[in-house]
């Protein structure tokens, strides 16, 4: 992993200590894209009819094939095609800002994507990009997943600034490596898109979104593909929205809907005052 840290500051998106509705969007995606994107815009009006201000959408939400490289054959060129088309528009629709879980970009390698987390703003504009650092790598019996065949690692974690307070973004497999959300500097709200299956997710998911939120005092949103897909993939949901004292403020089991949960970054800040562990930090 690239260790420096790319930082984007979107215009006028000053921090405040303010409280932000958030709402994390949990899908159970198939593998026709319009389908998909008809999906999410149902899902992103109604978390933005129950007040949400950034909605947040799982890994994979525009695609979830019937074989591994068909993400390869929907791939786009960045700022070009459907799916960045959608959550552009959505965002202006609804006058939110959107975590645009993940969206196969197009990589260096033709066989390959770029998993690629985007951020839009309330007008409309793309303000930051994260590529998956970590490719997920898995096997269990017939169960087995190899995600280095079809997706090209990125290798620069990302943050943003924004009216909601600093942003870090990560993707799935990403949760399983803490150095990456250590090397995000004084981030409020880690963003996690996942597609977790159903095998990995019932021993491991909960805790390990509760374990980042805990010990980077920070909140943690984790939006989840959740439910059997048409590939015969089942993926494990629990769409979760948790707190910096690692509590779930809100969550989702199973099938699709919307998560919301309110932010309170004067909240933040005292449990950081409080329990000042991210200053006590030797070892970097």
């Amino acid at each position: 992993m690239n260790s420096s840290v790319k930082s984007v500051s979107a215009a006028g998106a000053a921090t405040t200590a303010g409280v932000t509705r958030i709402a994390a969007l949990q899908m159970v995606s198939a593998p026709r894209v319009a389908d998909n994107l008809a999906e999410a815009g149902r899902l992103i009006a109604n978390a933005a009819a129950q007040g949400a201000q950034l909605v947040a959408l799982p890994e994979y939400f525009g695609i979830m094939g019937m074989k591994d490289t068909d993400k390869v054959d929907v791939r786009e060129a960045e700022g070009a095609g459907p799916i960045q088309q959608f959550l552009s528009d959505a965002a202006k629709r609804h006058g939110v800002w959107i975590v645009g879980g993940s969206a196969p970009l197009v990589s260096a390698d033709p066989g390959r994507v770029r998993n690629t987390c985007l951020v839009f703003d309330n007008t409309g504009r793309q303000v930051a990009r994260y590529d998956k650092i970590h490719l997920f790598g898995f096997q269990m019996g017939s169960e087995q997943y190899h995600e280095e065949r079809t997706i090209e690692a990125g290798n620069t974690p990302v943050t943003l600034d924004s009216p909601f307070g600093r942003i870090g973004l990560s993707i799935c497999y990403d949760l399983r490596f803490p150095e990456l959300y250590r090397a995000m500097k004084d981030v409020d709200v880690i963003f996690v898109p996942s597609a977790f299956t159903e095998t990995t997710g019932r021993a491991h998911w909960e805790i390990l979104l509760r374990a980042r939120a805990i010990e980077n005092l920070a909140y943690v949103v984790a939006p989840a593909q959740g439910g059997r897909h048409e590939n015969g993939r089942e993926t494990h949901g629990d769409t979760m929205i948790i707190d910096p004292w690692g509590t779930v403020l809100n969550r989702l089991p199973r099938g699709a809907g919307v998560v919301a949960a309110d932010v309170n970054l004067s909240h933040l800040q005292g449990l950081r005052r409080n329990l000042p562990a991210l200053t006590h930090r030797t070892l970097r």
